[in-house]
C-alpha cells in the first residue's frame, strides 16, 4: 500500500475540511453552552456543581467530536492550534496551509456563534448578549496558562504518534482545566466569541472578550516556544494535529 504523504494529507477538500471545522467547533460550543445551561437549570445556586456538569460533559463532548470529525480536518476547532499547525509546520511543509488558515478561522467562529444560538433554542432561553464579567487579571493568566498547555499537549501527541489517545487526552485536559484555571479554560477564540451570544451560566460578558483572545494568543506563542523547546522536530508531524486526516477526495 502506497505509504501517505503530507502532500496527500493535503489533498482533502478545502470545503469539506470547513464543514468538518464549522460542524465541530459549532457542536463543541453546543456542548458547552447547552451543559453549562442545563447545569444552572438543574443545580440552581449550587456553582461548584454546576460546574463540575459543565466540565464532565465538555471533556467527554470534544473527545468524541475529535473522534467523529477528526480524520478530515484534524479536529482543531480553534483559531490558535490552526494557527500554531501552520507556523510550525511551515518550513517542513506540514500542517495547515497560510492559504487555508483564513478559512479555518472564518469556519470555526461561524460555527461556534451557531452554536451558541443552538443551545440557546434548545433550551428556550433566548439569544442575547452575556452579562457575565470575567476579565479579571487572574482570569487572563489563567487563560495564557491553559492555551499554552492545550498547545503543548497536542504538538506533543503528534510528535510521539499518539494519535489513539489523543480524543481521551485532550478532553481530559479540558475538563481538567476547568478547574485548575480560574477562568474555566475557554482556551479558545472562536468558543469564546460564541460565548458572548448566551446570557447563561457558561456566557462571558463582550467587554471580557478582547482581554481574553489577547490573553489566549499569548498562551499560544507561549506554547509554540514550548513545544520548539521541547520538540525540535515538531514540525515533522505538524499534519497529524490534532490528530491525522487523510481522506479521499
Amino acid at each position: 500500500m502506497k505509504s501517505q504523504t503530507p502532500e496527500t494529507k493535503s489533498q482533502t477538500a478545502l470545503w469539506r475540511r470547513l464543514v468538518a471545522e464549522f460542524l465541530g467547533t459549532g457542536l463543541l460550543v453546543t456542548v458547552v453552552v447547552g451543559s453549562g445551561i442545563a447545569a444552572q437549570q438543574l443545580s440552581p445556586g449550587d456553582v461548584g456543581l454546576e460546574l463540575l456538569e459543565n466540565s464532565t460533559a465538555t471533556a467527554l463532548g470534544l473527545a468524541v467530536l475529535i473522534v467523529m470529525l477528526g480524520p478530515l480536518s484534524g479536529a482543531h476547532f480553534n483559531p490558535i492550534v490552526s494557527a500554531a499547525d501552520w507556523f510550525i509546520g511551515r518550513r517542513a511543509g506540514t500542517g495547515l496551509k497560510l492559504r487555508d488558515l483564513a478559512p479555518y478561522v472564518a469556519a470555526q467562529i461561524a460555527g461556534g456563534v451557531l452554536g451558541a444560538i443552538l443551545s440557546n433554542v434548545m433550551f428556550s432561553v433566548g439569544t442575547a448578549l452575556s452579562i457575565k464579567q470575567r476579565a479579571t487579571g487572574g482570569h487572563l493568566v489563567g487563560e495564557v496558562v491553559a492555551t499554552a498547555g492545550l498547545i503543548v499537549l497536542v504538538f506533543a501527541l503528534a510528535r510521539a504518534h499518539r494519535a489513539a489517545a489523543a480524543a481521551p487526552a485532550i478532553g481530559a485536559y479540558i475538563g481538567a482545566a476547568y478547574w485548575f484555571t480560574s477562568s474555566t479554560s475557554f482556551a479558545n477564540p472562536a468558543v469564546t466569541i460564541a460565548r458572548m451570544f448566551s446570557n447563561t451560566f457558561a456566557g462571558i460578558a463582550p467587554g471580557s472578550v478582547p482581554g481574553f483572545i489577547v490573553a489566549q494568543v499569548i498562551g499560544g506563542v507561549v506554547g509554540v516556544g514550548l513545544v520548539l523547546v521541547l520538540y525540535p522536530h515538531a514540525g515533522r508531524t505538524a499534519g497529524d494535529v490534532v490528530v491525522p486526516h487523510s481522506i479521499d477526495r
